[in-house]
Order: structure tokens, then sequence, then C-alpha cells
């Protein structure tokens, strides 16, 4: 059944289509909450994939990256970008290895793409800060403009996306229900430690105090 986002021809998911989905709500989710993507292009005629940040406005998906990057400069010249995300939420352990797999959730996003400059590129830059750590774009100076030269800010624009989701109990055959072998699922998350103050220029008095978003970050947990 067609839905938001898809399926789309480069996006429709074709084996455990029961794990698919194509609606908004699920897909901005997981691109907003997984930490990082994987961007696929051709450099030199190989196909690569690379591990980059990535933040969301709406149905676009910034990148950024180095102007010189060799990745980002063939997907501006292809026009179009596959981008995929996936979090990874635990082990789904079955009675046989061939059932046994992992609970994820998983994006797959395709759209074109552009390079961004001026306001929207400012404003792009404090998304990525703020992906990466929610209300840090408050709490730091702003870019500079050397800064801005020196960053390649890439919009795609999710014009088709899919979502995938594997969770619950174990898919065992019904004839190793009866096997004496433990079967079940073991949750995963994300955690984070102490922080660790940085002890130069006028972190080294120890009088700055720790930011809100940090704050915040460790009472969610």
């Amino acid at each position: 059944m067609s839905s938001d986002l898809g399926p789309g021809p480069y996006t429709k998911v074709r084996r455990r289509v029961a794990k698919a989905r194509y609606d908004e709500a699920t897909i901005f989710s997981i691109l907003d909450e997984a930490r990082l993507c994987h961007v696929a292009g051709v450099v030199n005629g190989l196909a690569m994939t690379v591990p980059t940040l990535h933040a969301r406005d709406a149905r676009t998906l910034y990148l950024h990256g180095s102007p010189s990057n060799a990745m980002f400069r063939s997907i501006l010249e292809a026009g179009r970008v596959s981008c995929a995300v996936t979090i990874y939420d635990g082990l789904r352990l079955a009675r046989s290895g061939f059932e046994s797999s992992i609970a994820y959730r998983s994006v797959v996003v395709v759209g074109g793409v552009r390079a961004v400059e001026g306001d929207e590129k400012r404003r792009a830059l404090d998304l990525f800060i703020d992906a990466v750590l929610a209300g840090r774009a408050r709490e730091v100076r702003p870019t500079t403009d050397q800064e801005m030269r020196l960053t390649l800010v890439i919009a795609v624009s999710i014009d088709e996306a899919s979502a995938k989701l594997s969770s619950g109990p174990t898919d065992d055959a019904p004839e190793d229900l009866a096997l004496p072998i433990w079967s079940g699922t073991v949750p995963a998350r994300l955690s984070f430690g102490e922080p660790v103050a940085s002890n130069d220029g006028a972190m080294s008095s120890g009088t700055v105090p720790l930011p809100a978003s940090v704050r915040r970050l460790l009472d969610q947990q």
C-alpha cells in the first residue's frame, strides 16, 4: 500500500515486507534519532559509502563535509544520492542460528541534491550542531565566515524513502519450539558516561559549569 514517501522504485522493500514502513512519522523519527548516516556514491568508477553526520528539516536531509571531498563532488555531479541510517536496538536470539538476528530500525532515502549557500547554509550548520547534541547551537560561538567557506553543505530532497523495523519475539520454526534452547531478546541502547572537562584556556580555572545541553542529555538516560 502506498504511503507518504513510498514505496518508490529505489526504496521499495522486497524482502520481509511486513517489516516495511513508508509513513513520514516513522521515517522521520528514525532519521532524527540516528547518530550518523551512510552516503553512497561512485568515485572513479568505484561504488563507495562513507559515514557522515546528518540533520533533517522537514523533507530535506542535510549532509556536510569538506569542499574537496571526492564523494560529495561525485554526488553533486550525479544530481541524486542514496543515504541510509540504522539504529541498533539489541539481539533477537532464536533457537537456531538461521532465525537469530538483531533488533533494528533502518531508513533508506533517495533524492535530488544541491549545494547550500548563504543563510540556509548557516542555519543548516546550526542544525548539525543540535543534531549532535540538542540545544548546543545556542551555547557555542557563532560559525565564522572562514568556517563557512571550509564546509560544504549538501541538501538532499527526501523524494522517496522506506523504513524497515525488526523487533519483538523471534521467528522460531514450529518444530524447534520444544528444544531446550534459550530464546528471547536482549535490548541494547546508547548510553553516555561521566563528562570529562577540558583543562585548557578558560576551562583550566574549573569554574565553567556543565552546560544545560549536557545536563539534559544525562538526565534523559
